[in-house]
């Protein structure tokens, strides 16, 4: 050390210096444990949480078909106007022809000789005056030509577009004379007095789904209009990519404002339950856990007990406790930064319970004070 030079002596010899009077003033910082901190208390409170899903979706008509027509014909008929509302077994669209009215009427007519001949051979054979070969050959001659007619209606039917369901069709793609092929769009007809809405879900929020859960959804295109719904089906399978499952709604549409393909805001309510919960300023994380200063009272002496605690969802300044404390515990939410654990204290005074403070708003609301 006599060796070294004297500004660096003088050097070494600071910094011990330094290094001591700041370990005596951190000594002198510290409240001693029998000295009371002043604090300001919360209890631990029961209030009814519902988790608050957030998604868009899109909205489906409830059943909803492309008319095309079955076979290659010309249009002759076409009995509706674009956006008109049909019901079902309506004909919309014709392309029949006198040919094929003929040979029905033709095939009806054989049909029906074949059935009177049958009749008259099987009177004469009950009286023993016809051979049973000649009553098997009429019988033959029925079945034939019935199955002709059959087969003809069937091919008349298919030049006759009927509306599987009542509801609205939409524009009309062809016209009166028109070649069509089987796979050419002639419109379009929408089941919309119930709507589909899909919307897509975090894979974390699986266990708090369940069908008939109410839905809340809006869309800017109707000026923020809500309409209520529930969930209808959950998808069986979660999307590897996204790790997000697929949940369909149905909202009644009885006025026939929602249209395929709208954009919707969702706001699903699901997992209602009681839970404990403390306000945040009580925390005390440390790494990845949270630890709390709960008041005890021992001896006379109110005092202080860290304690670690397992959160659950976080809310509007306050959050969900799921292990750790019981309702009523009194915890610390002023002054922690004053005190350790088994430090004495004085309750200056007691805040209101975290459950009667209010929600956090709602990502629409958001959006909407944002948009306006």
């Amino acid at each position: 050390m006599n060796s070294l030079p004297r500004f660096f002596k003088s050097g070494i010899l600071a910094s011990l210096f330094s290094f001591t009077a700041l370990i005596s003033m951190s000594s002198f910082a510290q409240t001693p444990a029998d000295k009371a901190v002043e604090v300001i208390v919360q209890p631990a409170s029961i209030k009814n949480l519902t988790t608050n899903i957030e998604a868009l979706g899109t909205l489906r008509a409830n059943e909803s078909i492309s008319l095309t027509s079955n076979e290659t014909k010309k249009i002759t008929r076409i009995n509706f106007e674009d956006g008109q509302r049909v019901t079902k077994g309506q004909v919309l669209v014709e392309m029949t022809s006198r040919e094929e009215s003929a040979l029905l009427e033709e095939a009806r007519f054989n049909a029906d000789e074949a059935k009177k001949q049958l009749d008259r051979v099987r009177e004469l054979a009950k009286r023993g005056a016809a051979a049973q070969s000649l009553l098997d050959q009429r019988i033959r001659e029925y079945e034939a030509a019935r199955a002709r007619y059959n087969a003809t209606e069937s091919r008349l039917k298919d030049l006759i577009l009927l509306a599987p369901f009542s509801g609205v069709v939409g524009l009309r793609e062809t016209s009166v004379g028109a070649l069509v092929s089987p796979g050419d769009q002639i419109t379009t007809l929408n089941d919309d007095s119930v709507m589909k809405l899909d919307f897509t879900v975090p894979a974390i929020y699986l266990r708090s789904l369940a069908l008939d859960l109410p839905i809340v959804a809006k869309s800017r295109d109707l000026d923020g209009k809500e309409f209520h719904g529930k969930v209808f089906s959950i998808d069986n399978r979660i999307d590897e990519v996204t790790r997000s499952i697929k949940v369909r709604a149905l909202l009644d549409n009885k006025n026939h404002e929602l249209k395929q393909g709208m954009l919707m805001l969702v706001d699903l309510k699901a997992g209602a339950r009681d839970a404990l919960v403390i306000s945040e300023s009580a925390l005390v994380p440390l790494g990845s856990n949270n630890f709390v200063f709960v008041i005890k009272n021992v001896e006379g002496k109110t005092s202080v007990e860290r304690r670690q605690i397992q959160i659950g969802e976080r809310l509007a300044g306050a959050v969900e406790v799921l292990k750790g404390l019981e309702a009523g515990d009194k915890l610390v939410t002023h002054g922690l930064q004053k005190i350790r654990p088994g430090q004495v204290v004085k309750v200056m005074a007691e805040e209101k319970p975290a459950a009667e403070a209010g929600d956090a708003p709602h990502l629409s609301d958001l959006i909407n004070a944002q948009t306006h």
